[in-house]
């Protein structure tokens, strides 16, 4: 993934958590993207889930929405909403809770666990077996980014 070089608007680091979020930029995105980062990981972090997985929430949502929390879908799911596009099927809450950006971030963690071997699969596969992309490699170049978020956010 090519970086653009970014201009973050003036910010204070902000607590999120238990996490310090500095102002950005950390892999090219500022600090309105590093908080949903930070949501991310505190709600694996109430799973008792470590870092590896935490990046591959992180990961998941980057390829769904560059962890932004999106309230509009796309044409494979006009109704998806928020950092992991989850769709109104019922599965993934309500449309608050698909907005919510450490709710919808529990839901997939709590939707991974559930997944037979989650623990063994690449972290491309575990994402997909929760979002079912039309694409099961969809979210590999989005993996390192997601490493270096998590580390960046865990110091």
């Amino acid at each position: 993934m090519q970086k653009i070089a970014i201009s973050c608007p003036p910010a204070a680091p902000m607590i999120v958590g238990t996490i310090s979020v500095p102002a950005g930029p950390v892999m090219g995105l500022c600090q309105d993207r590093l908080v949903n980062a930070a949501h991310i990981i505190n709600a694996a972090r109430s799973f008792g889930i470590g870092t590896h997985t935490q990046a591959i929430g992180v990961m998941t949502a980057l390829g769904e929405s560059g962890l932004q929390n999106l309230s509009h879908g796309d044409s494979a799911g006009p109704d998806s909403r928020g950092l992991f596009q989850q769709r109104a099927n019922g599965a993934w809450g309500t449309l608050a809770q698909r907005m919510d950006p450490y709710t919808s971030a529990r839901n997939f963690f709590a939707a991974l666990v559930r997944v037979p071997g989650w623990k063994t699969l690449s972290p491309t596969e575990a994402a997909h077996r929760v979002q079912v992309n039309a694409d099961p490699n969809h979210y590999t170049p989005f993996w390192s980014d997601a490493v270096a978020i998590v580390t960046a956010l865990s110091r």
